[in-house]
């Protein structure tokens, strides 16, 4: 884990951030999965291997941001961060993350009676999603937080891969990309959300590196759910 200083607060801040920051070596955008994928080199069975068991952490995205507002003391945070819930959820039947989701899920030519009934996920993306969310009800909210700080990550991921979609596999409806543009806004503007928190809440050394660790863990995750696809759909 990167070590923090114990100097001033705001050479404290600027560290935890920098700490933070650092960890983009471990998110899985250098996962080879995600390599072959932004290469073009995936079948469309991967494709949709990938579609269907990465819906199941976008279901659960929701449920997550709801065990951090459970546990949030917070009023201010809790107001900003139903938000994300919001965008998601949707306000009504047809909006949302969710939804996009299945649209692309349409758009690769799954039902999305197979992506509801959750036929293609395999153990080891459930089993990490479900340690995400029991990580988010169970720790300190503010390490929930940090633990979502993967979107500072997220914009140039996105970037890539809807170009890569839109390149390489002219088969997908460019309809169903609509999820991936939303997160080139939503993201940058979560993230920098999150971001105030954790710097505004985590000031002792000891905070300061569980903040780092619960961001690890996430990375962790998301490197644990790309495995279990790559195995699940081999080349």
């Amino acid at each position: 884990m990167t070590s923090i200083g114990s100097g001033g607060r705001a050479t404290a801040t600027d560290e935890l951030v920098e700490a933070l920051r650092a960890q983009a070596r471990f998110y899985h955008d250098r996962h080879p999965f995600h390599t072959r994928m932004n290469q073009g080199r995936l079948s469309r069975r991967q494709i949709q291997g990938w579609v269907a068991n990465r819906f199941y952490y976008q279901v659960n995205i929701p449920r997550k941001d709801a065990a951090i507002l459970s546990n949030c003391p917070d009023i201010d945070v809790r107001r900003r961060w139903l938000r994300r819930i919001v965008d998601h959820d949707g306000t009504r039947s047809g909006d949302g993350g969710i939804e996009a989701w299945l649209c692309l899920g349409d758009a690769v030519g799954l039902t999305r009676e197979e992506l509801r009934d959750q036929r293609h996920v395999t153990p080891g993306v459930r089993s990490a999603v479900d340690d995400y969310v029991t990580f988010a009800r169970t720790r300190p909210w503010v390490e929930a937080v940090a633990s979502s700080l993967t979107e500072l990550f997220a914009p140039d991921l996105m970037a890539e891969r809807l170009a890569a979609f839109e390149r390489f596999y002219p088969w997908i409806d460019g309809a169903g990309l609509a999820y991936f543009r939303a997160r080139l806004e939503q993201a940058p503007r979560d993230a920098e959300h999150a971001l105030e928190v954790v710097a505004e809440h985590c000031r002792s050394a000891e905070e300061q590196q569980r903040a780092v660790a619960a961001l690890t863990f996430k990375c962790d995750v998301l490197w644990r759910m790309i495995d279990a696809i790559d195995q699940a759909y081999p080349e």
